[in-house]
Formats: C-alpha cells, structure tokens, sequence
C-alpha cells in the first residue's frame, strides 16, 4: 500500500496496491474486544477510522458459522476502506466472498492449507498472508511460485498472551533477520508495542500487526492512532 493514505485508490475485496507498505495491521480479539466493552465491530471502526489498513479477523475458538457471521459484519463495516482478512480458515473466506462481502482473502499459518492451495483457489487478485519465523519456513516460500504469498506475519517479536503457543520471541534483531533474507513484505506480530515501532521499520518491516494494543485499549481508535503516528513518523 502506498505511505499516503490520502492519495491511495479505494480499497476492494482483491490485494493492496503495489508497495511494501502495509502500514498497522490490527488483528481482532474476540474476548479482549468484548472484555472492554466494545466489541469487535466497535474496535474495527474505530482503527480503520484512525488510519488501520488491514483488519484481520481471528476467533479460534468460533464456530465456522460465528466465524462467518462476524467476518461478514466486519467487512461490512470497513470493507470499503481497509482489507479484511480472515485468519486461518479458508472455508470462511470463500464462503463470504461467495455470498458477496469484501473479503480480500487468508492469513495461513503453517499448520493450515498450504498458500499455494489458497492462491489456487482464491485466484490471483485475492490477499494470501503466511506466518513464518524460521529458516525452514522461509526456504519453503523461496520455493513457492513469485505472487503466491503477499506478506509474511513474522514473530513473535516480543512474548504475548494473545497467543500462548508462540514459538521463542525473536525481538527486533531476529525480525531483522529473517526480513533481510526473502523479497515477501514482512509484518512484524507479537507483542509490538509504541516503543517497537520505529525499530521494526528501520529493521525492515513493511507493517506493524497490533492485538492487544488495540483491542484491550480503553479508546482503540486513539490507540490506532498513535501506532499509525508512529509508523508513518518512523518513515520519514
């Protein structure tokens, strides 16, 4: 996506603008989102009116049915401004772009459908994300026709009780590693906080992705808004 969110072409339901610039990726939390009294849909809004150019929807406790249910609302509710991505479940998002919302597409880790499958189905316009943080995975993307995946969720960058089962915190020196050894856009997850920002981005981060930065915050569209300060003030 381009650095100037003024001047960049409206978002549909296919992938970003050319660029490696992703800008702040919020990823939602269920059970945060609710815990604070707003809820999915309110923290969503609020992000992407704050300057949040992709909303990924994670739930991995829902049902393939909530799961849709919720996505559907929040494309909705900000499909026309930020990409909407659903984590993991490649049924859900085939089943809401069957049924018409703007869903641009997956974000896979590595237990899920292989992102070749997901390209192949989804088609080329579409979104593909992958997690990787080891050498393994990313020989495995090397390996992969160029355009199959669109960004790499690298982390955890710091340790987060979003996900309990993190792999071992690479901090901002690993991130730079792995981001320095492929040409995917990197997206630095887990535990980023505001002090993070800067140096992911001079480390070679295309974007920062947030959850409990936002989720849990008491005002999520002003916690958006100092990550999206941060980010565009680190690129300058």
């Amino acid at each position: 996506m381009t650095a100037d969110r003024a001047a960049a072409p409206a978002v549909t339901a296919g992938r970003a603008p050319a660029g490696e610039d992703f800008g702040v990726y919020l990823v939602t939390d269920t059970e945060l989102a609710e815990r604070h009294g707003h809820g999915v849909l309110g923290v969503a809004r609020a992000a992407v009116a704050a300057g949040v150019r992709i909303v990924q929807v994670r739930d991995k406790t829902a049902s393939a049915r909530d799961l849709l249910a919720l996505t559907a609302a929040v494309a909705e509710a900000v499909g026309d401004r930020a990409l909407v991505v659903v984590d993991d479940r490649l049924d859900v998002v085939l089943a809401a772009r069957h049924a018409g919302h703007r869903v641009a597409g997956v974000h896979l880790g590595q237990s899920d459908v292989p992102a070749g499958v997901a390209r192949a189905v989804l088609g080329p316009d579409a979104h593909v994300g992958l997690t990787a943080n080891t050498t393994r995975h990313l020989v495995e993307v090397a390996a992969m026709p160029s355009g199959t995946v669109d960004l790499l969720g690298v982390g955890v960058v710091h340790p987060t009780s979003t996900k309990p089962d993190h792999p071992p915190a690479l901090g901002v020196a690993g991130f730079a590693r792995i981001a320095a050894t492929t040409p995917v856009p990197c997206v630095g997850i887990g535990g980023v906080e505001l002090a993070d920002v800067g140096p992911l981005r001079d480390a070679g981060a295309a974007g920062i992705a947030v959850v409990s930065g936002i989720c849990a915050a008491p005002d999520p569209g002003a916690a958006a808004a100092a990550f999206v300060a941060a980010w565009d003030g680190a690129g300058r």
